[in-house]
């Protein structure tokens, strides 16, 4: 069974993190404040969130979204976003897995995977989580069945036994990237049930890149073969 995650910090998380805020990771001030004229110039759009309008948007989202609702955002993203999905598994540092599912928002994935332990630190991912359609399943045999039943084929970016470069490789456009921790990498079992198996190229002395930065590599990958131009 699936389930999307969209519950908030529970009570364990909470006493050691600060109040959830979407702002960039340094102090400089960003957004915009209130609408200018006032509420009698506010515009007639339901994307619109009244209260942003009245006190300001400090928010960390581009300037097309500006004022807007999160569900406004959440719906206007989801409209058109990316037809590949990216799965997250064995991933120890919550860092890493704010920072991969911050990443997928960019890039406009059309979903996240969270494989393994429910719970996450979500304060590397910004606020982005917010955006996006976050699913958790409890082990692979779960992602998997779900790849088979939505269509998607499921392919392992690590450098193990038997990879491929990922620089010389066409992706499918419905794909579901998955990934591992840098110390375990991809299960056997999610392995067994990957189409192929994709590392990214290495021209120094490490021995592995960081998951969140290999992820956010491959995303590209994916966007440069399928993606077209950036908005505007």
């Amino acid at each position: 069974m699936v389930d999307v995650a969209q519950e908030s910090y529970g009570p364990d998380d909470r006493a050691s993190l600060p109040a959830e805020q979407d702002r960039p990771a340094d102090v400089r001030q960003v957004g915009v404040g209130p609408w200018p004229g006032g509420e009698a110039a506010w515009p007639d759009d339901p994307r619109y969130d009244l209260e942003l309008l009245s006190g300001g948007d400090r928010r960390n989202v581009v300037d097309r979204y500006r004022y807007w609702s999160v569900e406004a955002i959440r719906a206007d993203l989801a409209s058109r976003a990316h037809p590949f999905q990216v799965a997250i598994e064995n991933v120890s540092q919550d860092l890493n897995i704010g920072s991969i599912v911050r990443s997928a928002n960019a890039f406009n994935v059309s979903g996240i995977h969270i494989v393994g332990r429910r719970r996450w630190n979500r304060r590397g991912a910004m606020v982005t989580d917010r955006y996006l359609d976050v699913r958790h399943h409890p082990d692979p045999e779960g992602l998997l069945a779900w790849a088979t039943a939505e269509r998607y084929e499921p392919i392992a970016i690590d450098n193990g036994p038997g990879s491929t470069p990922l620089e010389r490789a066409r992706l499918p456009e419905r794909c579901l990237m998955i990934f591992g921790s840098e110390g375990q990498g991809v299960s056997e079992e999610l392995l067994a049930g990957c189409s192929r198996l994709h590392r990214i190229g290495q021209y120094g002395s490490t021995r592995s890149i960081n998951v969140a930065a290999a992820a956010a590599v491959a995303m590209h990958v994916w966007i440069l073969q399928h993606g077209g131009p950036a908005p505007d």
